[in-house]
């Protein structure tokens, strides 16, 4: 009788101990918990919206103007999460200082924007992925008083990294190749299309 007693009082103090280790993780259940997903793992599941800061470089084609700049914006997207696996989709607006002046021309990018899937892993509360989609912006030429702009469609592609910091926040860092179209300037005779990478860091808020 006294050995199953102090059987039974092990077991229940054994169970206590892990309960309470559980509640002790740091990242608690934000949203419900996704497919697969061990409980009080960070959760990426669900819609969020942020800011970023970044600087872009790149090269206009039939041009010797290489304009370049800082660049910010707003993102936002949603996550779907299968265990360690993310998938998503994100759109963002960025405003750009990008220009560049080579004799009598001038070219800037005065604003682009993207829409992207995302695929990543996680590790923890680190979350790796890849990305890529449809990018548009616009491309400005300047030369001898003349200005012309175009908006163009084009592509992107990239990748980055993303911490989780509290159930609500986390950062990332993130590299996109982006290729605006070429489009016909009457100001230079030419096809001209802005090609560039940027590099920014940013703040995502998961509701």
């Amino acid at each position: 009788m006294s050995k199953n007693f102090l059987r039974m009082a092990a077991l229940i103090a054994a169970g206590s101990a892990v309960s309470a280790q559980a509640a002790d993780l740091p990242y608690g259940s934000r949203a419900p918990y996704t497919v697969n997903q061990p409980l009080n793992a960070y959760s990426w599941a669900g819609p969020y919206l942020g800011g970023n800061l970044g600087y872009d470089w790149g090269t206009v084609s039939n041009n010797p103007t290489r304009p370049s700049g800082f660049v910010g914006g707003v993102q936002a997207g949603y996550n779907w999460q299968n265990g360690p696996w993310v998938f998503g989709v994100e759109g963002d607006i960025q405003a750009t200082g990008a220009d560049d002046t080579f004799a009598p021309w001038k070219f800037s990018n005065p604003w682009f924007g993207t829409m992207r899937g995302r695929a990543g892993y996680t590790v923890s509360n680190v979350l790796f992925y890849g990305t890529g989609g449809l990018a548009f912006g616009e491309l400005s030429g300047q030369t001898f008083g003349l200005a012309e702009s175009h908006t163009n469609l084009g592509w992107t592609a990239g990748v980055g990294a993303e911490v989780g910091l509290a159930p609500n926040w986390s950062a990332k860092i993130e590299y996109l190749y982006v290729d605006l179209a070429s489009s016909n300037f009457v100001i230079t005779g030419l096809s001209n299309g802005y090609r560039f990478g940027t590099v920014r860091a940013g703040v995502n808020y998961h509701f």
